[in-house]
């Protein structure tokens, strides 16, 4: 009896509790949310959301049930969450709006996880948003989305509906790409860039940065043949390093990963992209080796490339690359030499910042080379910058090292 008594007691507060967030619709179709919008005078939010998507159950279970997330949001929008996937656990509710969903993804061109619509009072879409927020900047994005000034679909109108000002189409371009709506932001950037007669200005070349995204794009041929000027706004490398990642994605990549599985046609692979990019070929080939046979685990190819890429290109590395080429040196290799070659890389990677998770390797490193005490040191340094599970892990390598253990390959 006490147990019940105290569940009758508990029901209502547990209730109180659900309440202070976000109110989200049941039951309903989609037709009769947007009645029911229309008759209140509410605009709708609508979460766009997967059952795998880390970033959606983030906010699910820690911004939508807050308070004040909940006051704002129910007294200004109708909310609805909308599932965009489909797997074997779903229920009724979900089912009813298989249909729906593919609608909305398919109009709205939905691709990343969450996104957010909003559509006015009258069913009209308005705005978008997407990726997860804190608290604070989740209210200050469902507020702006109220503004018909900083609503992006407002905006898109107005281009269609004629206005081409320059600074208004540079606007809405930048915009729709942060909207995640590709295939608008590349049309408007176009049409921004038709009006340009200098390309080459600071703010011109930054524009054209964001996007150049293949060889297709209207900016390709700045990096590809005026290296010089891309490079004196962005800097030295900046335009160097676009073209390589734009020929491994379009004449690299898609030769790697083959469906009957078999290996690479690497001289053929070589002689096409030598005679398109003949500048940076040799070294984004290299590059692309090294994820090559990092992915397919052959660790003596992996490790050959990394020493041949930094022996001729090693100035050229990131913070980023030198840890991880070091990381797999101290993973696969047990020559002294390379060993000592990748202390220095990794050594690199934190000369700026001092990186924990760099610090790290480093700390591997000079333990795998037989420098305990340096090792010791560095790992400490490491773990005392580093917090909750990564400080944990260190700790547990600090210990390893102590006992004087061999824990790699």
């Amino acid at each position: 009896m006490k147990k019940l008594f105290l569940l009758a007691f508990l029901l209502p507060l547990l209730a109180v509790a659900q309440e202070k967030g976000m109110h989200f619709e049941h039951g309903a179709t989609w037709a009769e949310i947007k009645a029911k919008a229309k008759a209140e005078n509410k605009y709708i939010f609508v979460d766009c959301f997967t059952t795998w998507c880390g970033p959606c159950k983030f906010m699910s279970a820690n911004i939508f049930p807050q308070e004040k997330v909940g006051a704002f949001m129910n007294e200004k929008y109708l909310n609805v969450k909308v599932q965009m996937d489909q797997t074997a656990k779903d229920n009724d509710e979900v089912k009813k709006w298989y249909a729906d969903a593919k609608q909305i993804e398919k109009e709205y061109s939905i691709r990343a996880y969450p996104t957010f619509l909003i559509f006015a009072p009258d069913g009209s879409i308005v705005d978008r948003q997407v990726g997860g927020a804190d608290a604070d900047e989740f209210i200050a994005r469902c507020t702006a989305s109220l503004d018909p000034a900083q609503q992006y679909y407002t905006q898109l109108d107005k281009y269609r509906n004629g206005q081409k000002d320059t600074a208004f189409l540079r606007q809405l371009a930048l915009l729709a790409l942060n909207k995640y709506d590709k295939d608008n932001a590349a049309a408007v950037a176009k049409d921004y860039l038709s009006k340009q007669t200098n390309l080459y200005t600071p703010v011109n070349i930054q524009f054209v940065d964001q996007f150049t995204q293949s060889s297709k794009d209207p900016g390709f041929d700045m990096f590809l043949h005026h290296a010089d000027k891309v490079n004196k706004v962005l800097g030295a490398g900046k335009a160097e390093a676009k073209i390589m990642e734009i020929a491994a994605n379009e004449e690299i990549f898609p030769q790697l990963m083959k469906k009957d599985k078999s290996a690479p046609d690497w001289a053929a692979i070589e002689k096409n992209v030598k005679a398109k990019y003949p500048s940076v070929a040799e070294e984004v080939i290299l590059k692309t080796k090294v994820q090559y046979y990092s992915y397919i685990k052959d660790g003596d190819n992996a490790v050959a490339n990394i020493v041949a890429y930094m022996k001729k290109y090693g100035h050229n590395a990131n913070p980023q690359t030198l840890n991880e080429y070091a990381w797999t040196i101290f993973e696969k290799c047990n020559d002294k030499q390379c060993i000592e070659q990748a202390l220095e890389w990794s050594k690199r990677s934190f000369k700026e910042q001092e990186i924990p998770a760099f610090m790290d390797t480093y700390a591997n490193l000079l333990y795998k080379a037989g420098k305990k005490a340096d090792a010791l040191a560095w790992e400490e340094k490491a773990m005392n910058k580093a917090e909750g599970d990564e400080k944990k892990n260190y700790l547990s390598t600090l210990e390893k090292m102590k006992k004087g253990e061999k824990y790699w390959e």
